[in-house]
């Protein structure tokens, strides 16, 4: 129950506050270099490590607040909350900045698009209302994520996390969306998710 305050608290102050958008991409990128974001996360933001997702692209609001939920322990994925320890607000904002603006796009080692698969996917998108917050080509914005050629191992355990309790996000709007969505349909959604032009 503390957990869930702390979030609640935590997403009031960040929609209270100014857009990240205040955070230095140069001193970010220095950051990145130092702290060897790139190691997982890929050197131009897209990850080419399994179950570790792409950043370039994704709305700076949302990076900071993954960052600041990493930094106070509200959110587990070892080894981020560790190091996330030490970064002030204003390093999280200039990571955030950073790799905002870097290009998005697809990793080098997805696979190929699947037509039946990838069309499922889109009407299971279009049934669970994903382009409301998520913008209707999936670019995600202010503190909600870029879906659209995210890696879909990720997508998919994400989701999964999602739906079985395991992850909750700043609120429990994509618990709701996806319970009880079963692994074929979820593997679906991730599919064409992350082949969207």
């Amino acid at each position: 129950m503390r957990s869930l305050l702390l979030a609640a608290a935590l997403v009031a102050a960040v929609s209270a506050a100014p857009p990240a958008t205040a955070g230095d991409a140069a001193r970010g990128r220095a950051l990145a270099e130092e702290r060897g974001c790139g190691t997982c996360h890929g050197a131009d933001g897209r990850s080419a490590t399994p179950d570790v997702p792409s950043l370039a692209g994704q709305p700076a609001d949302f990076v900071t607040l993954q960052m600041i939920m990493f930094r106070e322990r509200l959110r587990d994925a070892p080894p981020m909350p560790d190091m996330a320890q030490g970064l002030a607000d204003e390093q999280l904002e200039d990571l955030a900045a950073f790799f905002a603006g870097l290009s998005p796009g697809p990793a080098e080692d997805r696979g190929a698009r699947a037509s039946e698969l990838a069309a499922r996917g889109q009407v299971l998108s279009q049934r669970l209302n994903c382009g409301v917050c998520h913008l209707p080509d999936y670019r995600g914005r202010e503190h909600i994520p870029r879906l659209v050629g995210q890696r879909e191992d990720y997508l998919l355990h994400t989701l999964r996390e999602y739906r079985d309790n395991k992850r909750a996000g700043t609120d429990t709007s994509m618990n709701a969306v996806v319970y009880a969505v079963p692994d074929a349909d979820l593997a679906a959604l991730a599919h064409y998710l992350t082949h969207v032009p």
